[in-house]
Parts: structure tokens; sequence; C-alpha cells
């Protein structure tokens, strides 16, 4: 098994998540992971992201230290950010603690922290 090359934390403020003037997410629950030299990234638990804004798609990646990433398009009227939203669906055993959490590319939405 690989050794764990990540990291979470909670975030202390709420934080939403808007495209196309339509909030997807607004969660005092998000986590932000940190992973070597690449940029942060919020991950928003699943329970707070209205899914009725995304569409799976049938992109997969494979990253040796989460698992298989699951990828989801957004769509808000006619705006569609393809592949915008991931989902780790089958985690190795040391990044359960990203498990039913959705994160989403920061160049296709607007993140607002309150």
């Amino acid at each position: 098994m690989p050794d764990k090359k990540f990291s979470t934390e909670p975030v202390s403020k709420s934080i939403k998540v808007v495209f196309n003037n339509e909030t997807i997410v607004e969660s005092d629950q998000a986590l932000v992971l940190h992973e070597g030299s690449h940029q942060p990234i919020y991950y928003f638990p699943r329970s707070d992201v209205k899914m009725e804004f995304l569409n799976p798609t049938d992109h997969l990646t494979h990253w040796p230290h989460k698992g298989d990433a699951s990828y989801f398009s957004i769509t808000v009227g006619n705006q569609i950010a393809e592949n915008a939203v991931w989902s780790y669906e089958n985690l190795i055993d040391s990044a359960q603690e990203i498990k039913e959490f959705l994160a989403f590319y920061p160049g296709q939405v607007e993140f607002i922290e309150k």
C-alpha cells in the first residue's frame, strides 16, 4: 500500500461554490486537501451539494494515493462545465476521510468564503 501523500483539515468558515450565478454548494463542513506542490483543493460533503446540477460522465482517473475518481459535469441553464467535479468512489484505505466528498476544479467555478 502506498504511503499517504496528502493531508486534510476542516475549513474554519462556510464556503459557497457558484456556477453561472447558481449556488451549487454551501457548506460549513468542507475539508481542504493538501497534496505536495499542488494547489490546496476544497472537498465538500455530498450531502451539501445540489446534486441535481451534476451529471455523471464516463471520465475516470486513478491516483495511487487516493484511488479511482469519477467525474461529473455541471449544468446550469445553458452553461455546462465538463468534468468540473470529481469524487473518489473507490478509495484506498488511507484516504477514507474524503469518502462521500466532492471536489470542484477552481477554474470552472467560483468559491466564496463567508
